[in-house]
């Protein structure tokens, strides 16, 4: 199994992208309250991330950075959990937001002592508030905005000296003892997009939809799952934009149908030869799901707990969130402490028809 490390810090932000903040909203997460709000189509409403009402199809819902926007927009305040009126929390999440709209903005990474003075807090009470607000110290949140920001300067510049100063970076000495640990990879591979590679793959259908498998000479690095084969496609094509995309012939179309046919009937089993593509965290983490067999499930702290690392589970449930290889990586058997579903990349309703199968 190959373990060449790469990082994807997208999901280390504070619900920056609709994923995040339809997880948040699944859950109902009180600290996403502030941050963004939510509007639902069908009913003309916009709500708290928090609210209790009926959670709403995916489909229909779009999110907004303020309350004022979805107003904007035509939707009507929730009587149920009162988005335009102010909460507890209010002040303390608008001053969290306000931190991270700094880091954001700033050309130079302000530390903790700049960002607790400009809020009116002490170093101590704002690390506190912000660790508890976001699940990150202000550090790591810093860390995730700034190899955000090294992999757009990397994917979009000629030179890597461009990228380094590009991102923020005041020399090349401190850009390239970082780099491995944000990228996973030295600046040069990252940048290649995958090239060199010779990647094999087809699509296919199964009752969960459209189903993507990819493999390398190594093995399979690729299985996704979506309702559209076109989008599955696109989106593959950008994350290998410069290796070798082959259409797979007869033969490995037998693969797709071999994924596919697991997933109708998990009890058949799937043991493939893996080339996974990721932290030597992130490794571990799916090593330890395929100790899971069908139809058990494990709790995000169970997993971290059986990679050694107990107070991971945060990170745990962000190396499911990353993983690419569906049903082969079982990241659908890992599911809340108490035994509710969390999120699933491929969607909740995907994981809980997973589940159900693999329990019959």
């Amino acid at each position: 199994m190959s373990s060449t490390m790469t990082i994807n810090y997208s999901t280390m932000t504070l619900f920056l992208n609709d994923d995040d903040r339809w997880e948040a909203l699944e859950r109902r997460d009180r600290g996403a309250d502030g941050i963004f709000y939510y509007s639902v189509l069908t009913t003309g409403v916009y709500c708290r991330p928090s609210c209790w009402s009926r959670l709403p199809r995916r489909e229909n819902v779009r999110f907004h950075s303020t309350r004022e926007e979805a107003e904007r927009k035509g939707f009507r305040p929730c009587r149920r959990c009162r988005p335009n009126e102010a909460a507890f929390h209010d002040e303390r999440t608008a001053l969290v937001v306000k931190a991270c709209r700094l880091m954001e903005e700033s050309d130079d990474m302000p530390g903790l002592d700049t960002l607790a003075n400009t809020l009116g807090m002490s170093r101590f009470h704002f690390h506190r508030v912000f660790k508890a607000s976001t699940g990150l110290t202000p550090k790591a949140y810093g860390a995730a905005i700034r190899a955000r920001r090294v992999k757009e300067e990397l994917s979009r510049r000629d030179s890597v000296t461009g990228a380094i100063y590009g991102a923020g970076f005041n020399s090349s000495g401190r850009f390239y003892s970082a780099a491995t640990y944000m990228l996973g990879m030295t600046p040069t591979v990252f940048r290649s997009g995958g090239r060199g590679e010779s990647i094999r793959f087809a699509v296919g259908e199964c009752s969960l939809g459209a189903i993507l498998v990819a493999a390398t000479k190594k093995g399979v690095c690729t299985i996704t799952l979506g309702d559209e084969p076109d989008a599955l496609v696109r989106d593959f094509q950008d994350r290998f934009h410069n290796a070798e995309l082959i259409a797979g012939d007869t033969e490995f179309e037998k693969l797709v149908a071999r994924v596919a046919g697991f997933v109708e009937a998990p009890k058949i089993g799937l043991d493939l030869p893996l080339d996974v593509i990721g932290t030597s965290f992130q490794t571990r983490v799916w090593q330890a799901l395929r100790q899971i067999p069908p139809g058990s499930t494990a709790s995000y702290t169970d997993i971290a707990e059986r990679i050694g690392a107990p107070k991971t589970a945060r990170a745990v449930a962000k190396a499911c969130a990353s993983n690419n290889i569906a049903v082969a990586i079982p990241c659908h058997r890992v599911v809340r402490k108490d035994g509710s579903l969390s999120g699933y990349r491929w969607g909740i309703e995907r994981k809980r028809s997973l589940l159900k199968r693999e329990s019959e």
